[in-house]
């Protein structure tokens, strides 16, 4: 992915480094399960299985303030705004209002509760951002084998997905309807709208190789293999578990691979529809 000397986001909080907003105070092995649970109903990506395998238990920063980083996920996110402007312009027929990205170190607080390192990106609908500890970014390519620029460039679109989700009226919705059903069922509605999250991203990434000329060979692959180390049962299996269907809330591998890959070949929102498929 071509992103460097390109258009930066202006939507960018940077709390790493801010005393008390983006602290490494605690850790993962402090917060545990508690910020899991409290952190929200959307994580990007559910590190809960490692975390319990303690794969992601302790170890240092390895770059807390990497203004590189910084300025990857800034040109990303730019991307998306462009993108969801033009896709909303011409199939939802009124304004993308773009997503604020938070980039801190370890914890910091949202309106979903306490974002930590250790649960992964996830969008807050409280207060429409989207929360990233740039660190994973090395967890992703050491711990869960998933390289690349472009691979840390789905994790960012993923995540803008929900938001996208937030802005059609999604979100409150299923909200809604996972608080009045049980937890089997709450899951699997997880499910679906981690996989409408995918499948946007592909969206977005079909976009960016046409409207920027920015995607270079073996990008779309990394990004599809991404897709594939975060599914459910891919996690489960490495945190050393036996996978347990009922207890996903973001797809299998195959499922988050092969919606990515439905938005990528489509580009249109009406194939995301997760929620009218019998098997997402």
């Amino acid at each position: 992915m071509e992103w460097r000397g390109r258009r930066q986001s202006g939507n960018i909080e940077d709390r790493r480094g801010q005393v008390g907003g983006g602290g490494r105070g605690l850790g993962a092995g402090s917060l545990g399960l508690v910020a899991i649970v409290v952190v929200g109903w959307f994580f990007g990506i559910d590190l809960t299985p490692l975390l319990n395998g303690g794969a992601l238990q302790g170890g240092a920063p390895s770059h807390p303030a990497d203004p590189t980083a910084r300025e990857f996920v800034a040109v990303t996110l730019g991307d998306t705004e462009e993108v969801w402007a033009r896709v909303f312009r011409e199939q939802v027929g009124r304004p993308y209002h773009p997503v604020t990205l938070v980039l801190f170190a370890g914890v910091t607080a949202s309106s979903c509760g306490d974002a930590s390192g250790a649960t992964g990106p996830f969008y807050c609908s409280g207060d429409k951002k989207v929360y990233l500890d740039t660190d994973f970014f090395q967890t992703l390519a050491t711990d869960l084998g998933a390289r690349g620029d472009f691979a840390m460039a789905y994790v960012v679109a993923h995540e803008v997905g929900h938001h996208v989700q937030d802005e059609l009226g999604i979100l409150s919705k299923v909200n809604q309807i996972r608080s009045q059903v049980s937890e089997a069922q709450s899951n699997a509605l997880s499910v679906r709208i981690e996989l409408q999250a995918d499948c946007l991203a592909g969206i977005w990434a079909r976009d960016a190789k046409a409207q920027f000329g920015s995607i270079e060979p073996g990008d779309f692959e990394e990004a599809v293999h991404a897709a594939k180390k975060i599914g459910d049962d891919t996690l489960q299996r490495n945190a050393g578990q036996r996978p347990m269907p009922d207890s996903f809330t973001h797809g299998t591998s195959a499922q988050r691979s092969t919606w990515f890959q439905i938005g990528l070949a489509s580009g249109q929102i009406r194939a995301c529809d997760t929620f009218s498929v019998k098997t997402p």
